[in-house]
């Protein structure tokens, strides 16, 4: 997949363009993608995804920013095995963000990209204050000589929601719940935290049971808690108990993410770590006694053999 930075490029032709945040990249977005990539491929030529950073919240509302579920580089990661043939990573700035919606469609989609189709989901908004709509697409689609097509949202059974539409703020509330098996049927793999191996305290050595902890930045923290998932190091997967809490056992108040690796005893400072949560195993507790943090934790290690063995 090629990666053009901005939208100083030499204009497109053809091509097939959908446009969105896409944080996340699941199983809603997969599918407008899949579309298009089939009518790209029906067409020859290529599917074009035109993303923000960074979110345009952050320019227009912090305040009502919400916590990335994909950071640039693993949501670039996504969009290829989604399918797109080429992704835009176009600046947030006043600038953009302020056009119209009828200048954004006139000087972005078709002065860039001169599509033969846009594919987008019904909620799709675009130009100030997101004044623009599909309706406004498929109004603009005769004069600019290009089609519309709308992907209805995929639709799943959750817990008491038997027909919960999948979307970003969905898999947010999932994961800050802590279900993250269940965020993971919406994003179609299981969430990833990514950070560089920090220096914590040592103190998960000292009772035989390492860990590796990371900062993942302004990325989305999943509740507090212990869970089963795997973690990346090197190109290798390896099953991982994690820990996500403040260290009750310890006074401690800041929040930890640290992750044991089984069967691991290397060197991990510095080193890019992907944490991968497959299920939640139980709260976080406050234990009288070391010793009785360790023995719950040999059990957390057990369950975690169990689960990541289910997982392959």
């Amino acid at each position: 997949m090629r990666v053009i930075r901005g939208l100083e490029f030499e204009p497109m032709s053809g091509v097939v363009l959908s446009i969105g945040n896409f944080d996340g990249v699941h199983r809603g977005h997969q599918a407008i993608l899949q579309a298009g990539r089939l009518k790209a491929q029906a067409a020859g030529t290529e599917l074009v995804a035109m993303t923000f950073d960074p979110h345009p919240l952050t320019v227009l509302t912090p305040e009502r920013m919400p916590a990335v579920l994909t950071p640039l580089p693993e949501k670039l990661r996504q969009l290829e095995r989604a399918g797109a043939d080429v992704t835009v990573v176009a600046e947030s700035n006043a600038g953009l963000l302020q056009l119209s919606a009828t200048d954004f469609i006139e000087h972005v989609m078709v002065r860039r990209f001169r599509p033969s189709a846009i594919v987008e989901g019904p909620s799709f908004g675009f130009g100030r204050h997101r004044q623009g709509n599909v309706e406004t697409l498929r109004a603009a689609a005769a004069r600019h000589g290009f089609q519309v097509q709308v992907v209805e949202p995929v639709r799943i059974g959750l817990g008491g929601h038997p027909d919960a539409v999948i979307s970003s703020s969905l898999v947010r509330q999932l994961l800050t719940a802590g279900p993250v098996d269940q965020a993971a049927i919406c994003l179609g793999r299981p969430y990833a935290l990514l950070g560089q191996v920090i220096h914590g305290v040592g103190r998960g050595s000292g009772m035989g049971f390492p860990t590796a902890n990371i900062d993942p930045g302004d990325q989305l923290v999943p509740a507090e808690g212990v869970y089963a998932g795997f973690g990346v190091l090197g190109g290798r997967r390896y099953p991982a108990a994690i820990s996500i809490g403040r260290t009750p056992t310890f006074e401690e108040h800041r929040l930890v993410i640290e992750a044991h690796l089984l069967d691991f005893n290397e060197e991990t400072y510095g080193q890019a770590l992907r944490i991968e949560f497959l299920q939640w195993l139980r709260p976080q507790v406050r234990y009288d006694t070391v010793g009785a943090l360790c023995q719950q934790i040999a059990k957390d290690v057990e369950r975690t053999r169990q689960v990541c063995g289910q997982h392959g």
